[in-house]
């Protein structure tokens, strides 16, 4: 209840408090990208249930003489580079957090078609709502490889104290502001977890 109860008010200080921030940064997406302004994606929740997480969208539209989207290195933006190395793309998921899909703090809300690869201990996070920022982006974000990301999430759910997410937000905090352990196109520094495991299924 406490932890709720904090993210309620947390997430409604910052829509108010951040609302000149977040409307200015709508308006030059829409302005740069065009619409829509966001970026929304079903993303698996606490107890998997799926969820509609938003976020502001960094790319451009761009496809191939074929009509495949082009990769996401081609088509992400200066100004989306911007956004994302500050996490200021992240801002609207406060209103997923007042809603009561995610929390402040817990594991990161990971793409749907991963849910068959997590090892059984990795399945716990789905015993707590997702988070915008969590135990594994303060210890590496996403330079950090997959066994290892999913590893911290695995001890954030096992160890989960309203201390210790005070903890994770003013690290957080302190890792936006120097833009540490940053990268804006994870898919240049690594595979997706899926592929990641089929490879090693395959012994790759």
């Amino acid at each position: 209840m406490l932890k709720r109860s904090f993210d309620i008010v947390a997430s409604t200080l910052g829509l108010l408090l951040l609302s000149p921030v977040i409307a200015l940064i709508a308006w030059q997406v829409s302005r740069k990208l065009g619409s829509p302004v966001l970026f929304r994606q079903v993303r698996p929740g606490l107890n998997s249930k799926p969820f509609e997480m938003v976020k502001f969208r960094t790319m451009r539209d761009a496809v191939d003489d074929n009509g495949k989207p082009l990769p996401d290195s081609e088509r992400l933006t200066p100004f989306g580079n911007f956004l994302r190395t500050r996490s200021l793309d992240e801002l609207p998921e406060l209103w997923n957090v007042l809603k009561g899909d995610m929390s402040i703090v817990g594991p990161r809300p990971l793409l749907t078609k991963y849910l068959s690869y997590y090892t059984s201990t990795e399945m716990l996070r789905f015993t707590v709502r997702p988070g915008i920022t969590g135990w594994a982006q303060i210890n590496g974000r996403n330079e950090s490889r997959w066994d290892a990301r999913l590893a911290q999430d695995s001890w954030y759910v096992k160890n989960q104290s309203f201390k210790l997410d005070l903890k994770i937000i003013l690290m957080t905090l302190f890792k936006v502001l120097k833009s540490d352990g940053v990268i804006v196109d994870p898919s240049q520094a690594m595979l997706n977890l899926d592929e990641e495991r089929s490879r090693k299924q395959d012994g790759q």
